[in-house]
């Protein structure tokens, strides 16, 4: 399962990162745009630090303060969550 979850993540992580570059090179040249809310959905759904990485690299939305602040804060809630579980917490409702 974990082998799952892994790969699912790097996956993830890698749209993230690929789609940072795909939309600040239509950026450039004026094209349509990616939404912001599916930088922000991917990086819930474990791809933070593509999009961290991504926003380096390509020197995308780092002028956006909820990029800037966001996504880190993403990761770190989501690092915060993988620790939790990996010391066998459960998660809180979960009985």
């Amino acid at each position: 399962m974990w082998r799952a979850v892994l790969a699912a993540l790097v996956v993830v992580n890698l749209v993230e990162f690929a789609l940072m570059g795909w939309d600040k090179r239509r950026a450039r040249r004026g094209e349509w745009r990616v939404r912001e809310r599916t930088f922000f959905l991917l990086a819930l759904l474990g791809g933070a630090l593509g999009g961290i990485v991504g926003m380096q690299v390509f020197r995308h939305k780092t002028k956006h303060w909820y990029f800037r602040y966001g996504l880190p804060a993403i990761l770190i809630l989501q690092g915060g969550l993988a620790l939790w579980l990996a010391l066998g917490r459960p998660l809180p409702g979960g009985g």
